[in-house]
């Protein structure tokens, strides 16, 4: 029986002054911050990975993370754990879940289904800046709340994304792509899917936008949907900016007992 002991952290984080959850070796991310609030918790090096890399100015309501120790290099009591990493850590970062999985879970790989939000306003407001986007160009708003039934189903996202050398398929299946409008003034996007690509959602959101302001039409998106493409003679909305964005849930098989 293997002596070392996963743990599973339910992460929520404001991303505006982080180079994103990824470690980086020219900028303060999510993912150091837990690093060094283990490390000063334990006294041991412990490398903490996430279920996505979260961009930089991105937020997150329910990152998951894991890590692996060796039982007797991580003695908090289990009812402890939050209030001890928490105490650790930047006012900005919390942990908000903790739990041991049932066997050998891996919080990226397992992952089934996740699900973010993006909330964009044709308002600008300072309040707000960091969490919403502002659009300054007129729309027509029933276009915006219709866009998101093109993208559902299964499709190759190559024109809707960021190139990723480490990424062998582009192909995701979007169960979930719907606008609503708030009595705030904001227009808020939850889209979920088993997987996505490097700065895929933002690209959708670009592409929903150009498509409500009139600078592209259904058929533009559909032809790229249909024809993946990178090519930079063809019409590609422009990638949304990353302060609206949030990652709101993931989920994981019933068999690795995860309760955040």
């Amino acid at each position: 029986m293997s002596n070392r002991i996963i743990h599973v952290l339910k992460v929520e984080y404001d991303g505006t002054n982080y180079s994103g959850w990824q470690r980086q070796t020219n900028g303060n991310s999510v993912q150091q911050s837990i690093e060094e609030a283990l490390k000063k918790l334990t006294g041991h090096e412990i490398h903490v990975l996430g279920s996505g890399r979260t961009d930089a100015g991105v937020h997150a309501r329910g990152q998951i993370a894991h890590f692996k120790t060796p039982i007797e290099m991580f003695s908090v009591p289990e009812d402890k754990i939050i209030r001890a990493i928490n105490s650790r850590l930047p006012k900005d970062i919390r942990i908000l879940g903790h739990c041991i999985p049932k066997g050998d879970f891996h919080c990226t790989r397992d992952a089934i289904y996740r699900e973010y939000s993006y909330t964009m306003t044709c308002i600008e407001h300072v309040f707000n800046r960091y969490f919403s986007t502002y659009y300054p160009y007129p729309l027509d708003e029933e276009k915006l709340l219709a866009s998101g039934d093109l993208f559902i189903g299964e499709h190759d996202f190559t024109s809707f994304s960021k190139h990723n050398p480490s990424t062998i398929s582009y192909i995701c299946n979007v169960a979930l792509c719907e606008w609503k409008y708030t009595d705030s003034g904001e227009f808020i996007l939850h889209i979920g899917a088993n997987r996505f690509v490097y700065a895929m959602v933002r690209s959708l959101v670009g592409a929903m936008m150009e498509y409500a302001r009139g600078s592209m039409t259904k058929e533009d998106i559909i032809h790229l949907l249909n024809v993946p493409q990178r090519n930079p003679n063809i019409k590609r909305a422009p990638v949304a900016e990353p302060q609206g964005l949030v990652l709101e849930q993931v989920k994981y098989p019933e068999q690795y007992g995860i309760r955040l």
